[in-house]
């Protein structure tokens, strides 16, 4: 079976390496960009099924390279795990808006991220169940195909996303705070930023276009799916 490829693109090269030597220990194939533009070249002719994306590497910066990879066709499915130094908190959330799956700051334990990069290829290839389709509005989700249309259209989310979406709509009606969405959709860890919840949540309601009434807030604790009354389904 082909290893799975990840691109790591951080050009400290001592961190590069520790990078590649502890994913080559988990059996990933690494490949290795020290500057924007070389990450997006091997993103786009190498195939990888994941990017470890440092935030700042020369030429292009890694917040570009996301808007980027998730701007095109034919990367914009690769999942996206940030670098980042702590005081670059902005530049997560702008990484988080473009559709960035997950980030981890630095310094960083190397388990812990392979941890992450484990989890984040998990989300990004799971099936859960079978046969697990919900339609609720004119919105189906369908849990084996991770797939979610609205009115038979289909709308395209990230992996985490999907988490959320699937997540509240297991209850329509209940509230959940920040911390239970945490726990209910990511599973493995939470996000260090706070704002985390609110970027993906703020992105799934513009995807969801005109369904986007159907995730309210409830101030001060957080959200919840729409509770529909049977002549709104």
């Amino acid at each position: 079976m082909p290893k799975i490829k990840v691109l790591v693109v951080e050009d400290e090269r001592e961190i590069s390496e520790l990078l590649q030597y502890n994913l080559e220990k988990e059996d990933y194939q690494v490949i290795q960009a020290y500057d924007g533009q070389t990450a997006i070249r091997k993103a786009e002719h190498d195939n990888p099924q994941l990017v470890l994306l440092d935030l700042m590497i020369p030429e292009i910066d890694g917040t570009e390279v996301c808007r980027y990879l998730k701007g095109n066709e034919k990367t914009k499915h690769i999942p996206i795990i940030m670098l980042t130094a702590k005081s670059e908190e902005s530049d997560v959330i702008v990484g988080l808006k473009m559709g960035a799956d997950d980030y981890v700051t630095k310094p960083f334990s190397p388990k812990i991220l392979v941890e992450r990069v484990k989890a984040v290829l998990r989300r990004a290839a799971e099936k859960p169940g079978a046969g697990k389709i919900r339609t609720l509005g004119g919105l189906t989700i369908d849990t084996v195909k991770h797939k979610v249309t609205y009115l038979n259209k289909e709308i395209l989310l990230t992996a985490i996303e999907f988490s959320i979406l699937e997540f509240l709509s297991r209850s329509p009606g209940r509230v959940y705070s920040r911390d239970q969405i945490m726990d209910g959709a990511w599973k493995e860890g939470k996000f260090i930023v706070d704002r985390a919840v609110d970027v993906h949540i703020l992105a799934l309601r513009k995807k969801l276009g005109k369904a986007t009434h159907l995730i309210e807030t409830v101030r001060g604790i957080g959200y919840r799916f729409k509770d529909l009354n049977p002549s709104d389904e």
